[in-house]
Order: C-alpha cells, then structure tokens, then sequence
C-alpha cells in the first residue's frame, strides 16, 4: 500500500506572516480608529480656541501696528511710552499721583507679589504645625477670598476703606491719623492706588496659602525628625529645608501672581473705576478705555499687546518648567 504523500513543510517565516498579517491590519486599523476619535473629541475644542483665541490675538497684533491714518509699525508703543496716562515719571518722581497705568501696575507688583507669596508660605508653614479646632476655621477665611469673585472683592474693598462704613479709616482716625489716612482712601488720590492693592493681598493670599500647604504635604516627616535630633531650631529648619523643598511650588506661585496682577482689571472696575484723577488706573483698564470709550481700536490694541510682551517671559518660563517634568 503506498502511502500518502506528506505534505511539504512550510518554511517558519511563511506561517507566522501570514497569522501575522491579519494582526498588524487589525492593529493598525485600531490605531488609526482611535486617532481618528481622538481628532473628533479635540475638533471641538480646537476650532474654539482657534475662533476665540489664536485669530483675536492675531487681529490685536495686526490692529496694534497702525493708527487711524494708516500704517504705524511701532510708532503706537513710542506713542503709549510718551502718554501720561501709561508712564508719568515726572509725578512718580515728584511722588504726586497719578503716574500712569504702566507705573501703577509696576507699584502693583512690588507691594502685592512679595506679600501674597510671603503671607501665604508662612500661614501654611504654622497651620501644618498646629493642631487646633479653629485652623480649619482660619484656613477657610483666608481661602474665600480666592472663591470670593473680583467683582464682589472689588465692593467689599471699597467699603472696607469706605469713611464712614470701612474699618481702615474708622481705626486711623480714632487713633488721630490725618486726612486722607482717616477718610474715605478710595476718594484720595495719595491712597486710592495702596487701598486696592491692601484689599487685594487678602483676595490672594488663600492661593499662595493652599499650593503651599499642598507642597509641605510631600516633604518627608523624616527630615524633621532627623533635624530636630541634630538639634535644629524651628527657624533652622524653615531655612534649610522647607524654603528649598518648597522652592518649585513658590516660583510657580509667584509666577502665576505676576500675571494676575499684570492684567488685574475687575477690583480697580468695580473699586474705584481708575480714579480719582486716574491715580488707580491700571494697563487692562485703559485698554478698556481706549477701546469703549474712546472708540480707538488701534491704541486698545497696542496696549494689549503691551500687556502681554510682558507676560511672554513669565509665559515662557512657566511652559518650559512644565514641560521638563
């Protein structure tokens, strides 16, 4: 009987390409399925961005580089430069307000950014440190002026320093403080500015506090506990180890401050709407001026774009950092 004859074998690579085949089309064809929905669930949010974002900016920027007569290149920011009401360095010297939007935000930045950053770092620090029923009561007072909207913030701060509903004044001119220390600070040129930047520092105080809180929270107990063993003082250990752990969480914190307090608008609206005679007015409101007021697009436009040159380094600082974790 003559046997059958056995099929060849097939070579090793010849069998697995084509069980292969099937998985590497499946494979891709899923890929491709996900890019696909991918695609459409950011479509959405692309299109917006790109409608409400990307083409204002770029229509401020092209709007900023010329006037009513025309093209003017950067003759607009020779312009803003040179108007009182953005930089009067004659009255900033003389310390006669107002010195103009640019120099108020300056003044701004100086007083609010060290006091935010500062009072939010310590507060954390001695809330970790006590064990209390009223911290969680504390915390949560200083925390509502970040929930608290500007434009409420802005009413409670100018009857805060109201004459005769505010506390600043009501305190001063008991304790025999002249005008404009005991009136109305709102109403003075010479506090006017001070009053808004006092009543914002407790409106941003609660998110310096809370990043904070939320660092210390990832130092290791250890650390302590061996400094403490060595023979380190509270204040030693604050230096060496809490400010230098804590140092990526009070760089971000400070930078997200800048670039509120750069384009603060809604407290100085509500507040005090620039005044009086211009001495609280900021960059954001005097574009805002230009724009709705005075109906000229092309100065709101270069003050805006003013604006954010001086956001871009902190911008850019800030992207970078998040991108190298």
């Amino acid at each position: 009987m003559r046997s059958s004859p056995r099929a060849e074998p097939r070579g090793k690579g010849e069998g697995k390409s084509r069980r292969g085949l099937p998985l590497l089309f499946w494979r891709s064809s899923r890929r491709r399925e996900e890019w696909v929905a991918a695609l459409g669930f950011l479509a959405i949010g692309l299109v917006l961005i790109g409608f409400f974002v990307i083409w204002p900016s770029i229509r401020t920027l092209w709007f900023s580089l010329f006037d009513a007569e025309g093209f003017a290149g950067v003759r607009n920011f020779a312009r803003l430069f040179g108007d009182r009401e953005i930089v009067d360095l004659v009255r900033f010297l003389r310390r006669e307000p107002p010195w103009g939007a640019l120099l108020h935000n300056l003044v701004w930045i100086v007083i609010h950014l060290p006091f935010t950053v500062g009072l939010g770092l310590i507060l954390a620090v001695v809330f970790s440190k006590i064990r209390s029923w009223w911290v969680g009561i504390a915390r949560g007072a200083i925390y509502l002026g970040i929930v608290t909207p500007l434009i409420v913030g802005g009413v409670i701060i100018r009857f805060l320093f109201d004459k005769h509903a505010g506390m600043a004044p009501q305190i001063l001119g008991a304790l025999g403080a002249p005008v404009p220390w005991s009136a109305g600070w709102t109403a003075y040129p010479e506090t006017a500015l001070l009053a808004l930047v006092i009543g914002s520092i407790w409106l941003w105080t609660g998110f310096s506090m809370v990043l904070h809180s939320a660092g210390l929270s990832t130092i290791d107990r250890e650390l302590y506990e061996a400094a403490q063993i060595d023979g380190a003082s509270e204040l030693a250990q604050f230096r060496y180890i809490t400010l230098p752990l804590l140092r990526p969480v009070t760089l971000v914190v400070a930078a997200m401050t800048f670039l509120w307090e750069l384009k603060i608008f809604d407290i100085v609206y509500v507040a005090t709407m620039g005044g009086p005679g211009g001495a609280s007015n900021v960059l954001a409101l005097e574009m805002y001026f230009s724009a709705f007021r005075e109906l000229d697009p092309y100065r709101a436009s270069a003050i805006a774009t003013l604006i954010t040159l001086f956001s871009l380094p902190v911008g850019y600082w800030f992207a970078r950092r998040r991108l190298r974790r």
